[in-house]
């Protein structure tokens, strides 16, 4: 074969290597920023999902707190029951 043939050959190859690198460079490019949203909806959720979290605690000690309070109110009130009838068994 001629020389020129082989620098035509040697130059395609070089073209083809250089496309595949720059495809494989693009693909790993567009995963990865893929992954990144992925992640970042992944973030957003977990963030979502503690601030009802927040939500739910406070209702809940909320909820104890007026269940102290009503538990006050009985004991008071089972009290000045058994006040004014000091033989009654507590019922």
């Amino acid at each position: 074969m001629d020389t020129w043939v082989w620098v035509v050959i040697v130059a395609a190859a070089i073209v083809v290597i250089a496309l595949i690198a720059l495809g494989a460079g693009r693909a790993r490019e567009r995963r990865l920023e893929e992954r990144k949203r992925q992640a970042e909806g992944l973030r957003e959720s977990a963030e979502e999902s503690a601030r009802r979290a927040e939500e739910r605690e406070a209702l809940a000690r909320q909820a104890a707190e007026e269940a102290k309070l009503d538990r006050a109110r009985a004991e008071q009130a089972a009290s000045r029951a058994s006040e004014l009838d000091p033989e009654s068994d507590g019922r």
